[in-house]
């Protein structure tokens, strides 16, 4: 089937086959007719499957008759990250040559002033994320009165950053007469109530099991001890032996992970850049862009880039941590062996990822190949790792410097110590020379004491006065301040003349 048996109109068809497009994929083959119909959908489909096409071209159709008014958007997609928007753009921008429509995006991390104005000028399609489009419309700067459709993309995703609560926010705002678009890579509970509740009679496509992986993608295992310094020996080890690596992306569970890894791999001379939640938009995109133009090879991630970001042409993807959530991993792998291309996904596993890894299989379920050992045919000794992490090069050096001021830490006699242990011998006799006061010598900087040097004299316990006595132990009780009266309160008061 081609694009014109979907019933979309002479413009888009037009900037479809501009844009090199000639079959649609299951899911636009199936969403399209729908949309076009005014019918509430689910679409179920994994990810690298043309699921943007299949409600921005029906969008672009329906959007030919009618015109915006101010502040007042005629359609809504909502996405739950800035990366995944701007993409959206980038594909209304590339499909909609041939209208002339307005699309605004209202994500974090620009000015506000530059998105009012757009609203202001009125808006055709808007798309935004959670949080930006709450606060606007709390200031005051948007009307959602006239949303004839709305989309949520990576509905999972949203769950999985928190979002539900927001997205129930702004469904309840925007007309019950809407068309509601959903769109999953997975169905879990919460989405499904979701669901449930604001879209009327939709019809579901499942175009793939959900959660299942590519057929194009060859995943791989490969054992790593635990120390971070083994797990970046071998994915540099990894990176340096694959043949094919055009390009590729690096998977980290935390953003301080992805910055000391970024750094790692700069060190030793990888053309790599960095991405992650911290950084500001500019830098975000800036980085994305370099990596689209092939001027990055590799691209250290959080999972901020493994919803959605269609990045064509990714060789590789990497999992430097085993993801948590087995859900992640569909969507990392996702990233390569897109349309229908082959790709190649390799995730580094420790002995503390057996569990999320068995979670995986189970989800998906594939059983992983492994290169060279599995991690249960480690030694003890190898799924520790060489020992040579960052923390334990600090306690060496912290060792070390023990032994320079005389002491190991275990007894041992060091290079310049006195006194302790010695190695296969009897202990030394501790010195019997007591230690005596020092005071501070004078105009070497030092801080002067709050006390006088005699007062560090040891205090021998004869020598302690006795301790206060109780209040209850005094015969008599002091009446008010007792002896302690201030002196300011003994001073006599001139009485001032005429006050009577």
């Amino acid at each position: 089937m081609s694009f014109a048996n979907l019933g979309l109109s002479d413009k888009v068809l037009s900037a479809v086959e501009a844009a090199g497009y000639t079959t649609p994929t299951p899911i636009q083959e199936a969403a399209i007719p729908i949309v076009l119909e005014l019918k509430d959908l689910i679409g179920i489909a994994q990810t690298g499957t043309g699921k943007t096409a299949a409600f921005v071209l029906p969008m672009l159709t329906r959007l030919e008759n009618g015109r915006a008014r101010a502040r007042m958007p005629r359609t809504l997609i909502l996405e739950p990250t800035r990366e995944l928007a701007a993409q959206v753009e980038e594909n209304f921008v590339k499909c909609g040559i041939n209208h002339k429509i307005n699309v605004a995006l209202l994500i974090g991390g620009v000015s506000f002033d530059d998105q009012i104005k757009k609203l202001d000028r009125g808006v055709d399609v808007l798309i935004a994320t959670p949080g930006r489009l709450l606060d606007l419309f709390g200031r005051g700067r948007l009307l959602m009165s006239g949303v004839e459709i709305l989309v949520i993309d990576e509905a999972d995703r949203m769950l999985d950053m928190g979002f539900i609560p927001d997205i129930e926010k702004i469904c309840k705002l925007i007309p019950p007469s809407r068309q509601t678009l959903m769109f999953s890579a997975t169905m879990p509970p919460e989405i499904k109530r979701l669901a449930d509740m604001f879209l009327t009679n939709p019809v579901r496509i499942e175009v793939a099991k959900p959660a299942s992986t590519a057929e194009t993608v060859s995943q791989y295992l490969v054992a790593a001890g635990r120390e971070a310094q083994d797990k970046r020996d071998v994915l540099r080890r990894m990176l340096r032996s694959a043949e094919d690596l055009k390009n590729g992306i690096i998977f980290c569970n935390r953003k301080r992970d992805v910055q000391v890894l970024y750094r790692s791999l700069e060190k030793h001379g990888f053309s790599v850049g960095a991405l992650h939640g911290d950084m500001d938009q500019r830098a975000r995109m800036a980085m994305l862009d370099g990596f689209r133009a092939n001027k990055l090879t590799l691209l250290v991630a959080s999972d901020v880039a493994a919803r959605g970001l269609d990045i064509p042409d990714v060789s590789h993807v990497y999992n430097y941590d085993v993801p948590v959530h087995s859900e992640d991993y569909v969507h990392r792998i996702g990233r390569t062996g897109r349309a229908g291309r082959s790709g190649v996904a390799v995730t580094l596993v420790t002995d503390l990822d057996v569990k999320h890894l068995a979670a995986i299989e189970k989800l998906t379920g594939d059983d992983i190949e492994w290169i060279g050992p599995k991690i249960s045919d480690l030694s003890e000794e190898e799924r520790r790792g060489s020992g040579r992490g960052e923390s334990r090069e600090r306690g060496g050096r912290g060792r070390e410097r023990d032994g320079r001021r005389g002491s190991s830490g275990r007894g041992e006699t060091t290079a310049h110590g006195e006194g302790a242990r010695k190695r296969g011998g009897e202990r030394s006799e501790p010195r019997e020379k007591p230690r005596e006061p020092v005071a501070p010598a004078e105009g070497r900087g030092r801080r002067r004491p709050s006390r006088p040097t005699e007062d560090l004299a040891p205090v021998r316990a004869g020598d302690r006065p006795p301790a206060r006595p109780r209040v209850d132990e005094i015969d008599e009780a002091p009446v008010g301040l007792g002896d302690h009266v201030p002196a300011f309160l003994l001073r006599p008061v001139r009485s001032v003349r005429g006050a009577e």
